[in-house]
């Protein structure tokens, strides 16, 4: 068993994956997503009166999550803000925000990453991009099934390295989460790479 993770710049990118993985075999139990929330588009999307202008939130995930979202859980992270997730990583990181990370121990989401078997490179990238808006797709893959979902994260996720040059570009040299979300300034995460 493996475990593989990708950083997406849009949910709908995200769900697109998760599709992808289960249609190769990965269990939905062994797929987990966590999302930045700080736009508020779970909270919209929820409403009864949601409409076509936030339905590229909840509804591209649960589209493309097929019931992953059944045990979606909404989590506030100090220097990230709130996030969303659903799956077998939402319950390590409600044990996590009870914890070091609410705790304010620097690096927590990253150290819990790594405890996922995330390098911590790119640990801290991934961090970083769930901060500024991203989201993160986290699957434990049977050994067997791992070359193909490699595959699919390299097709749909950003280029973690490319994305730690184009951090490094800004004066970025890891995750601090006593740093304010940079959601508000331009960034690479919220700009969308084009695909081929």
């Amino acid at each position: 068993m493996r475990t593989l993770s990708g950083l997406f710049d849009t949910r709908s990118d995200a769900a697109q994956a998760i599709d992808d993985l289960m249609e190769r075999g990965v269990p939905r139990h062994d797929i987990s997503i966590v999302s930045n929330d700080s736009a508020g588009w779970y909270a919209e999307d929820s409403k009864e009166e949601a409409g076509a202008e936030t339905g590229a939130g909840i509804g591209a995930l649960a589209g493309g999550a097929g019931g992953l979202l059944a045990g979606l859980g909404v989590l506030a992270i100090p220097g990230i803000g709130e996030l969303v997730a659903a799956g077998w990583l939402l319950s390590t990181l409600a044990g996590a925000t009870a914890g070091a990370i609410v705790g304010g121990a620097t690096g927590g989401l990253v150290a819990l990453l790594m405890d996922h078997g995330i390098d911590e490179r790119d640990a801290h990238v991934f961090a970083e991009g769930l901060k500024r808006g991203g989201t993160l797709v986290t699957a434990r893959v049977p050994d067997q099934l791992a070359v193909a979902a490699e595959a699919i994260f390299l097709k749909h996720s950003v280029d973690i390295a490319a994305r730690r040059d184009d951090l490094a570009a800004e004066g970025w040299t890891r995750f601090d989460d006593h740093v304010p979300s940079s959601l508000n300034r331009k960034s690479k995460v919220l700009e969308p790479e084009k695909k081929p």
